[in-house]
């Protein structure tokens, strides 16, 4: 299989690590990276948001563009059209909420699974903020999250858990630990493709 081909998708509530971990797996693999929550903060902007830093999507605006998610379902619609059209090209790792349910190619797909209190542990770290406030914030917003995607696909994001080749808890493990992981099985993943494309010639 040809390195540049492959699609890995990369999965988990917000505070799971998926953003961190995707961007440095693209390096190592040097493959493409595109975030479905960079592209929905560039719609953002064009809105007039002003969306700075990692916390943003926590903070008063970041939950008043969730609002208007939630009534115009295109601003999600035109980033999942995107992200089909990087996955179709290949060569790509894609950060996303969405694409390893809408994605029906050959990819590798990887949720990060996290507890809330520790997703709300880091949230704070991050934000300055209280973690009993951020545990409220974060588990609405999950909810709310869920609702999108349920009304506009029909798939239970982070309930349904089937697309998953790999499901990998980071509570107990650092950024660090987590990439190791997760290389070694990437790099599985290539070889037994480039094992069975040989087979095949």
């Amino acid at each position: 299989m040809d390195v540049k081909k492959i699609v890995i998708c990369i999965s988990g509530m917000a505070g799971s690590g998926k953003s961190t971990l995707a961007k440095r797996i693209a390096e190592r693999y040097k493959l493409n990276y595109f975030s479905g929550g960079d592209a929905l903060k560039q719609l953002a902007m064009e809105r007039g948001y002003k969306p700075k830093g990692n916390g943003w999507w926590e903070s008063d605006e970041g939950l008043k563009f969730l609002e208007e998610r939630e009534k115009d379902k295109n601003f999600d619609k035109e980033v999942d059209e995107r992200m089909l059209e990087m996955a179709n090209i290949g060569g790509v790792v894609l950060d996303s909420w969405t694409m390893p349910w809408l994605f029906k190619g050959e990819a590798f797909k990887i949720w990060l699974k996290a507890s809330l209190e520790v997703r709300a542990k880091r949230a704070a770290i991050r934000d300055s903020m209280e973690v009993e406030n951020i545990i409220k914030i974060i588990k609405d917003k999950d909810e709310r999250t869920r609702r999108i995607y349920k009304e506009l696909y029909g798939f239970d994001f982070g309930g349904d858990l089937s697309p998953f080749d790999m499901v990998l808890s980071t509570d107990k493990f650092d950024p660090d630990q987590v990439y190791e992981i997760v290389s070694k099985a990437v790099d599985f993943y290539i070889k037994s493709f480039q094992f069975t494309d040989n087979k095949g010639k």
